[in-house]
């Protein structure tokens, strides 16, 4: 008999299958080995793996980036391209077209005839579209946006040449998708990229950025906090203040032309005469008033502006005052940043002519160039128009579009110091989207939900509200420590007799 050696790995099968026509002969069978340790396949990568090496594959392609703004701004066409067809339009646009027909149709333009909630140079946005025929506003308008939208990548990718591993750009791409019920059909989907190309090109070419920066704000007015950020920390703000003055004096002018003159300041007057705006982080209390039936407290129909509002016990003091409270903590705000730029007032002595006197004075100075000027003018822009959102009585989805440009620019510059605005802003613009348009209508029901889900988006703000504001007292106290400000004691001198 023969032995048969046990091999580590390998099975053993002594005996063939069985068959009767087999011819049988008198040697012994042979072992039938066979090797089973490449007979075993290899598990696949788990599904979040795969999906990161495939992420990472996308971002790596240097035509990545643009076949991904393709893909977002079709998908976005392809979605409403029945309603198109058909003549329609969706989000704020019936209104939008609305305003434009009275004004192209019977000559009633907004601001010119009648007060409006928008600044002036909205007029332009909003009628232009409707110069093609009210069948064609829908995609003409996003015809304009996608424009808007490729200029401001092609800048944050810095002309087209940081295209791979840009996640800067991939983020305010993402983060645009996520908004896109708000981004592609309300007036910040104008404002926000023009803001985009502002703050990127503040440093090379202020002058263009002041005009950028202005015709944002004539559109919507919260680019005037970065306005003020740029005011207050940059070298360049008299080139932006010049550009914004020429903006503004070419507005004027038109409104006055018009015979607009009694209208030009109304979107100031019926912004600080509303109640409180059901998704405003200041609505939160009254909101939950409501959900929980206090009495008193309620949801209604503001016909006229076309939005929800919240009322409740003890809501008039909000109402009456919330502006000047935004007001005054803006300007503390700016304060703040004026520290961390210049650091405190600098005393110093001044010799006044044909005395022996040395007179004292109060002056401030910028501090030495040690500091990083741009990261402080995005940080206190960031921090300026959270003040904006966070304590306005008013609040909307789009006013994310308030944000979410200043993130994307100091993400792609500053990717570490902004890395968890981004976090924050990308959690908060998804649940902005969930809340609107998903759960709105359960919102306005009072539906627990919504309510909670709403206000975990209101406490993503207030927390991020409060990180930057952390994060701009830091670098006020750090100026003046590293020695930004030289006191001098004033001294009285005498001449020699």
């Amino acid at each position: 008999m023969v032995g048969t050696v046990h091999r580590p790995g390998l099975r053993l099968e002594r005996d063939l299958p069985s068959d009767s026509s087999a011819v049988k002969t008198n040697e012994s069978p042979r072992p039938y080995i066979r090797d089973v340790t490449t007979s075993s396949a290899v598990a696949p990568a788990p599904l979040p793996t795969r999906l990161r090496r495939t992420w990472a594959r996308v971002q790596a392609h240097p035509r990545g980036l643009l076949y991904g703004f393709a893909s977002v701004h079709a998908a976005v066409f392809l979605a409403l391209t029945p309603l198109m067809i058909g003549g329609g339009v969706s989000g704020d646009l019936p209104l939008y077209r609305l305003w434009a027909t009275e004004a192209l149709s019977e000559g009633v333009w907004p601001v010119l005839d009648f007060s409006w909630v928008y600044p002036a140079g909205a007029i332009v946005p909003v009628v232009l579209p409707n110069v093609f025929g009210e069948q064609h506003y829908q995609f003409v308008w996003l015809a304009l946006l996608t424009a808007l939208d490729a200029f401001a990548l092609w800048l944050l990718t810095d002309r087209g040449r940081r295209v791979v591993d840009n996640r800067a750009a991939w983020w305010w791409l993402l983060v645009t998708l996520v908004l896109s019920p708000v981004a592609f059909l309300r007036l910040e989907g104008f404002s926000a990229p023009l803001v985009v190309a502002a703050l990127v090109l503040l440093s090379t070419r202020p002058r263009v950025a002041g005009l950028l920066l202005a015709t944002a704000t004539w559109i919507k007015v919260w680019p005037a906090a970065v306005i003020a950020a740029v005011v207050v920390g940059s070298r360049h703000r008299a080139v932006v203040l010049r550009a914004g003055v020429l903006v503004t004096m070419v507005v004027v002018s038109c409104v006055l032309l018009g015979r607009g003159a009694d209208d030009i300041t109304s979107f100031v007057s019926m912004q600080s005469g509303r109640a409180l705006q059901l998704e405003s982080t200041l609505a939160t209390p009254w909101l939950w008033m409501a959900m929980l039936r206090v009495p008193g407290a309620s949801i209604y129909q503001n016909v006229a502006l076309a939005t929800r509002e919240v009322m409740g016990p003890g809501d008039t003091w909000m109402i009456n005052d919330s502006t000047q409270v935004m007001l005054a903590v803006l300007v503390l705000l700016a304060g703040v940043l004026a520290v961390a730029t210049f650091g405190l007032p600098r005393w110093g002595e001044t010799r006044r002519r044909g005395s022996g006197r040395s007179a004292a004075t109060v002056g401030l100075a910028p501090a030495p160039a040690r500091g990083d000027e741009f990261g402080t003018v995005l940080l206190g822009a960031l921090t300026l128009t959270l003040a904006f959102v966070v304590f306005n009585k008013v609040g909307s989805p789009q006013y994310l579009l308030w944000i979410v440009p200043i993130v994307a620019v100091g993400y792609a510059s500053r990717p570490e110091a902004f890395r968890t605005p981004a976090v924050l802003t990308a959690w908060a613009g998804g649940l902005t989207t969930l809340v609107f348009p998903i759960l709105y209508r359960p919102l306005i029901e009072l539906n627990p939900v919504a309510v909670i889900v709403l206000g975990a988006r209101n406490a993503l703000l207030v927390a991020l509200f409060g990180w930057c504001t952390v994060r701009l007292v830091r670098l006020a106290v750090e100026t003046v420590r590293e020695g930004a400000v030289e006191v001098r004691v004033p001294a009285v001198v005498t001449r020699a007799s």
